[in-house]
């Protein structure tokens, strides 16, 4: 045999392979064609095969995330429809979500924003004013949700925002209230442009119903509702100043023989939240933490803010111990925005101090329950006594941008079961 093989080839080109030395066999084009086209088939079949997985898993993958969102979603609204269906004794309106586009005109006049979402000013049927609460951040599964329907939805107080209706359709809730035209306390304590807007017998008589509305909360109901976020800018002014606790959306609720309350984490306001809720060592959580806050909301009514501690030199001492180094008995602290002749101001302004150095002592244990905060509020300045000294004690940690007398418009809720 001829150790040279020839095959021919169809376009007369040849190419030459050698397998072993001695023996060389020539391989026609066609042949090596053959071979490309085989591996470019391989090739072909592998990418579509990637390409048909990933055209197949995405979809897949997507719809394993809308099924999960749905799934977290449709728990929330069962919760929702649940509580909604257990409550006998609700007298709110439940409205569509067409009604409510309707009641706000397509939303187009718009209040103020939120952590919770926005408010829009709406128009009942009956020619009612009324303010819409949209809720677009849901908080603990709707939580924040049922605890405004479940609260203010059953009871009535005159210093307690009333809740008309509310709107509980899939994923859009709504909380429709009676409209306050003269907003929130906060705008009339805090702007610059309005700061002594408020005279000192309507702060007084706006200290006293707020108190009355907290006290109502406490003892006035079949069941203890704790608020947990008493600041200025929860309470609402209607046409005549009459003040209105609102903004249930961090409330517990709990048996009148209970004592305390059990929670897992810091809620309220950074400069209104008790410190017991900060730190469980100073005592337990109760009522006395809404006591706490009304006072801070006292502390600013009068205008005792932060600001004043900073220009001292014990600005790092906690914000009751600075009153008392400027409030001794007898001595008031001078505020600048009383005139000097104005004697019933003064005793508006020391009364309301007193009151909030009662409500604010760092062990719940001394702090005044509600009934005998409105009681002192209502007594003659000669007849209230300042509270001792609370004893020196470390300042509770906290960022430098907050403090116990710093406002703040945002609330914390750092449970996720309440």
């Amino acid at each position: 045999m001829d150790p040279m093989a020839t095959w021919p080839a169809r376009a007369g080109r040849i190419v030459t392979v050698t397998r072993r030395p001695g023996l060389t066999i020539q391989v026609g084009r066609n042949t090596w064609g053959k071979f490309v086209s085989t591996m470019l088939t391989v090739l072909c079949f592998e990418v579509l095969n990637i390409a048909a997985k990933i055209l197949i898993g995405i979809p897949f993958l997507f719809w394993i995330f809308i099924y999960k969102f749905r799934t977290r979603h449709t728990s929330m609204f069962d919760v929702i429809e649940s509580f909604l269906r257990s409550q006998n004794n609700l007298t709110p309106i439940r409205y569509s979500y067409s009604d409510i586009k309707k009641i706000t005109r397509g939303f187009q006049e718009k209040l103020g924003q939120g952590g919770y979402g926005s408010v829009y000013k709406g128009k009942l049927r009956s020619g009612s004013a009324v303010a819409v609460k949209l809720l677009t951040k849901p908080k603990a599964n709707g939580q924040d949700f049922i605890n405004e329907v479940a609260t203010i939805g059953r009871i009535h107080h005159v210093n307690v925002v009333r809740l008309i209706g509310y709107c509980a359709e899939r994923s859009k809730r709504a909380l429709v209230y009676d409209f306050m035209p003269n907003g929130s306390l906060e705008k009339y304590i805090f702007k610059k442009e309005s700061p002594n807007s408020l005279n000192w017998q309507t702060k007084y008589e706006i200290a006293v119903g707020v108190a009355r509305g907290i006290e109502y909360l406490h003892r006035g109901c079949d069941i203890q509702i704790l608020h947990f976020d008493i600041k200025p800018h929860n309470i609402l002014l209607d046409d005549k100043f009459t003040p209105k606790v609102s903004d249930f959306g961090l409330a517990k609720f709990y048996s009148t023989d209970k004592d305390h309350v059990t929670l897992t984490a810091a809620r309220g306001t950074i400069g209104y939240v008790a410190p017991e809720l900060i730190n469980r060592s100073i005592g337990d959580v109760s009522y006395k933490a809404d006591v706490y806050s009304f006072g801070m909301l006292l502390m600013e009514m009068v205008g005792l803010k932060r600001d004043m501690v900073e220009n001292s030199d014990n600005s790092s001492q906690y914000f009751p111990q600075w009153i008392y180094r400027h409030l001794d008995k007898g001595k008031d602290i001078e505020l600048g925005n009383i005139d000097d002749d104005d004697d019933d101001a003064r005793k508006v302004q020391r009364k309301m101090t007193i009151v909030a150095l009662w409500c604010i002592r760092m062990s719940p244990c001394d702090r005044l329950p509600m009934n005998r905060v409105v009681e002192m509020l209502e007594s003659e300045v000669e007849n209230l006594q300042i509270p001792s000294e609370p004893p020196q004690l470390a300042p509770i940690a906290q960022n430098e941008d907050q403090s116990w007398g710093t406002y703040s418009t945002d609330s914390i809720s750092l449970l996720h079961n309440q």
